[in-house]
């Protein structure tokens, strides 16, 4: 297209927008904000991004990918302004470390691409090129290779992911299934015990064991709960919609009708 462009020139732009609102003279909003005040906001849109990318919609997507780069773009940035590194030396990082990691694609400093032909053995492989070649130590543990700072659903669907991998994993279905219905009753067990610590951990083993459900039935549980999520909202607003309709008040006195109106929300949506 005309006039369009170049991928440089963009991030150039966005880069001079983050120093301009970080300046002394720049946004007051801005120039308060830290490395840790943010990190939430992060998360936050790594969220929204997922969400328009479930709902197939580009420019959604580019949108929420612009607010990624722009968070990313301001993190670095901050840290550019300590003198502990630059916005350049974090990008020259990830490019380094991406033809370090893909000698199948960009060679082993002779040019010739490694054979590397699946997922799994591209995964083996960088693996491989962290410890052999970069020298990071070894994980005591492959559960050490999951972050502790994912949210707990994610965390509990990537380790059992990875001990899967290593062959600790169910073989059936139904195997998985009871098992997760043994878990049920334990908690509704620790609930009738009235041992508030047992529950709590009763249902630690419950929603544990669901999402092993969703990952051996090659579901990710984060995306099917996002979108039950999604459903009760839609079936709410249109809860509230009917009831301020009839000028009704929402409450206990009035679930019958709010139930009505819920079942009327699941028919529409045919």
């Amino acid at each position: 297209m005309p006039g369009m462009k170049t991928a440089g020139e963009s991030f150039e732009r966005l880069y001079s927008i983050v120093r301009r609102l970080r300046a002394p003279d720049g946004c007051p909003w801005d120039r308060a904000q830290t490395p840790l005040t943010i990190r939430g906001n992060v998360i936050e849109e790594a969220y929204e991004l997922v969400e328009a990318v479930n709902e197939k919609d580009p420019d959604h997507i580019r949108e929420e990918a612009g607010d990624l780069f722009l968070l990313g773009a301001m993190i670095a940035y901050m840290y550019e302004e300590t003198g502990a590194f630059s916005v350049s030396d974090s990008l020259e990082t990830i490019s380094e470390k991406l033809i370090r990691r893909h000698p199948h694609v960009f060679g082993e400093g002779d040019g010739k691409p490694v054979k590397v032909d699946t997922p799994d053995k591209v995964i083996d492989q960088w693996n491989q090129i962290k410890e052999k070649v970069e020298g990071r130590r070894p994980r005591d543990s492959i559960l050490d290779e999951v972050s502790r700072a994912l949210p707990p659903l994610e965390r509990a669907y990537r380790i059992q992911k990875k001990v899967a991998k290593a062959g600790f994993d169910w073989t059936k279905a139904g195997d998985v299934w009871d098992k997760a219905l043994e878990e049920l009753q334990e908690a509704r067990e620790a609930h009738a015990s009235g041992n508030r610590d047992d529950l709590e951990a009763e249902l630690g083993d419950l929603i544990y064991s669901m999402v092993n459900v969703a990952r051996f039935l090659d579901v990710d549980p984060a995306v099917a709960l996002h979108r039950t999520v999604e459903k009760f909202g839609a079936r709410f607003r249109h809860v509230e919609k009917r009831m301020a309709g009839l000028g009704l008040p929402m409450s206990a006195d009035t679930m019958a009708q709010m139930d009505e109106f819920w079942n009327e929300s699941k028919r529409l949506e045919g």
